[in-house]
């Protein structure tokens, strides 16, 4: 691979990797944060501001994960834990950490 095409698929994880974690984060927030203060404290608005702000967040999330595996070279496997991170609580946690295992072996590789 030309340090080029290297160089371009270190930034792509970044981004994805970036991606992954706003995600997991709004995920958590919602999920931790707002569900229970609508839920115990009455106050619904916490949803109505953290509910758009994760969807967005996912929105993105998946519009980086098509725009990194039309790239290719990614196995079928990896791009099925990728999905699956996005819908589970922790899950974008974990995929970031892969991910950064595969940024530091393209710069090993540079």
């Amino acid at each position: 691979m030309q340090s080029s095409e290297t160089a371009e698929e270190i930034w792509q994880l970044r981004k994805m990797r970036a991606a992954s974690l706003l995600e997991g984060s709004t995920l958590i927030i919602l999920v931790g944060i707002a569900v229970p203060l609508k839920h115990f404290a009455g106050l619904a608005v916490a949803t109505s501001i953290m509910g758009p702000i994760h969807g967005i967040a996912f929105v993105f999330y998946f519009w980086m994960l098509i725009q990194i595996v039309s790239g290719g070279g990614w196995a079928r496997g990896e791009v099925t834990r990728m999905i699956v991170a996005a819908l589970v609580p922790f899950g974008a946690f974990v995929n970031e950490r892969a991910l950064a295992r595969r940024q530091a072996l393209l710069i090993e590789a540079v």
